[in-house]
């Protein structure tokens, strides 16, 4: 969830360190729980049998409440105390005031994400293609993605599979954690 920039939300929301958010992060992804972040919601490209790039495929309904009862699961398995799960939700309030993101009738495409070593091929654009036909499959009409203001080769990538501009929210205390003005939202039929 870093996008472009070296911190991203879960950086921010559980305030620890790496090596300790990436446990955590694991763990989310393997949850009971199913949320956004769940092993089970991503499409992944290989190259010679190794992942090379993934992205999240989801109806947009729900996502907020999903994800954080997966970090509830977590947070209970290890042993974080009520007081420390309210602080990582008032840490992570702060994408709200410029998180953009489909509707409740919207295919929510999210996570994009291309090892540096495997740019160029297009994986993004056969994932995308295979997540709009999912998307189709399970009656969707329309498909968003949302990204980081300023992350130009996702925006690039992203106008490359038809998707166009529809929302942008800018927020002064967002950039000042994380270096983008906000979020964008593109949308497209699918």
């Amino acid at each position: 969830m870093r996008g472009y920039r070296p911190r991203g939300w879960f950086d921010v929301a559980l305030g620890w360190p790496e090596a300790q958010c990436l446990d955590f992060i694991a763990r989310v992804a393997t949850a009971r729980a199913v949320s956004m972040w769940h092993v089970s919601q991503f499409l992944i490209a290989e190259v010679d049998g190794k992942p090379a790039a993934a992205l999240c495929a989801v109806p947009a309904a729900g996502t907020g409440p999903a994800a954080w009862r997966a970090i509830q699961e977590v947070g209970a398995e290890t042993g974080l105390a009520t007081s420390e799960l309210e602080a990582i939700r008032r840490r992570g309030a702060y994408t709200r005031a410029c998180w953009v993101q489909g509707g409740e009738g919207d295919w929510m495409i999210e996570h994009v994400a291309t090892d540096p070593a495997y740019r160029g091929r297009g994986l993004v654009q056969a994932l995308i293609a295979h997540a709009l036909e999912k998307g189709r499959a399970a009656g969707f009409k329309r498909a968003t993605i949302s990204f980081l203001i300023g992350n130009e080769p996702a925006e690039r990538a992203y106008t490359r599979a038809g998707f166009a501009f529809v929302d942008e929210k800018h927020d002064p205390a967002f950039e000042a954690i994380i270096g983008a003005p906000g979020f964008r939202m593109f949308a497209r039929t699918i």
